[in-house]
């Protein structure tokens, strides 16, 4: 049989040759008619465009990018008006994404084309990768490491991290899985990264990128740095550490009771301090400066010789205030005072007979009529309900 070329034999038996008809999109255009589908699909499956937020999905977040930068590109106007059936790309872009500086190839690297018109290296080739700007995810976790600094003033919270260790200790505090009660106030304490923490601060209350109310914190970490990250920032990393604990209030058990206990005494009296100190801050601030203590004798024999000892800051001091109580447990309630006042403790050294440098505790700036009213929600029990704000000099719930 003679040679015979396939278009001949195609001929001998009756068919038509019809040559193949040439592509009519670049490898560039198909890459955007791609993305756009995953797009179309997203918006099938959901009825809506995918929208930027940091509690969605980081596929709904990457393709919300995207549509953005597809609909600031004229090219893709024109080649994807024939899908566009739900309107996605006449919507006004949203992204924070700053691409106003990226040249027509930097942005279509954004979209995962490159340069010549072709796919990228297998792994750089998703359309979802975002290349030249960092990413909010990025953003959000630099936001929640949150650099550290030396606390400046971290004497005067050591002793509180101290106390709050012993309250673990002894029981009176109980550490919980972060989760059922996502709140953060100032004074609470916590656990994250293996570190215990300190709400020392709540700033003003602002308004986060997705509309919720945020705010700067003061955190304090028992290894004497702090930070200043955001509240949702701290959730966050709270409800990611698998070993985020949130530190309950010290267990105030029957301050009162029938039931007598080890450290109980029959009939107490909490007492309250002014000091006659002579010291500059002393003398300015007098009315707000008191010491608060618990005693079970009288508390004339308890300051006596008050000049002589660096506890009464080496002056006399005089009573403005008493509260007989009965059946109490002296522990707790010192416990009580120390953890609501702590954040207001004096911050001031003296020194002692013998020219050693002394801090003295118990002193706090705290105008009487709150110490009252502290008093007065100890017996009601709802002294678990507030924190002392040193800003507003208030109880606050």
């Amino acid at each position: 049989m003679a040679d015979i070329d396939e278009d001949e034999l195609l001929a001998d038996l009756g068919l038509e040759v019809t040559p193949l008809k040439a592509a009519s999109r670049t490898p560039r255009e198909e890459r955007i008619i791609a993305g756009f589908e995953d797009i179309l699909r997203f918006h099938q499956a959901h009825g809506r465009a995918p929208l930027h937020g940091e509690g969605r999905d980081i596929f709904e977040r990457l393709y919300a990018v995207r549509l953005d930068q597809l609909r600031r590109l004229p090219e893709a106007q024109t080649l994807l008006a024939g899908l566009d059936g739900p309107g996605l790309l006449s919507g006004a872009a949203t992204t924070q994404t700053d691409v106003s500086e990226l040249d027509e190839d930097a942005l279509l690297a954004e979209l995962g084309i490159g340069v010549d018109g072709g796919a990228k290296p297998a792994d750089q080739n998703d359309i979802t990768v975002l290349r030249h700007v960092r990413s909010r995810v990025e953003k959000r976790e630099a936001e929640e490491i949150a650099d550290r600094t030396p606390c400046a003033d971290f004497d005067k919270f050591q002793p509180l991290f101290e106390q709050v260790e012993r309250e673990l200790k002894a029981g009176l505090r109980k550490t919980l899985r972060f989760g059922r009660d996502a709140s953060i106030v100032s004074g609470n304490y916590f656990i994250v990264g293996g570190q215990l923490a300190c709400v020392a601060e709540v700033g003003e209350t602002i308004k986060a990128p997705n509309g919720e109310s945020d705010a700067r914190l003061r955190v304090i970490y028992a290894n004497g740095t702090e930070s200043n990250l955001l509240r949702r920032s701290l959730q966050r990393a709270l409800y990611k550490d698998e070993n985020g604990r949130r530190l309950t209030d010290p267990d105030m058990g029957p301050l009162f009771g029938d039931a007598p206990e080890p450290d109980d005494i029959a009939t107490g009296t909490i007492y309250v301090l002014r000091s006659l100190s002579k010291h500059p801050f002393v003398a300015e601030h007098r009315e707000l400066i008191h010491k608060i203590g618990v005693t079970g004798g009288k508390v004339e024999s308890r300051i006596a010789g008050a000049e002589k000892d660096a506890t009464y800051l080496l002056a006399d001091v005089e009573v403005v205030a008493t509260y007989k109580l009965h059946n109490l447990n002296r522990t707790r309630l010192e416990n009580i005072f120390h953890r609501l006042f702590g954040a207001a403790q004096l911050d001031l050294t003296i020194e002692d007979r013998f020219g050693h440098p002394v801090k003295p505790r118990e002193w706090f700036l705290v105008p009487l009529h709150v110490i009252d009213e502290a008093v007065q929600r100890i017996r009601d029990g709802s002294i678990t309900e507030v924190v002392y704000d040193p800003k507003t000099a208030l109880l606050v719930g």
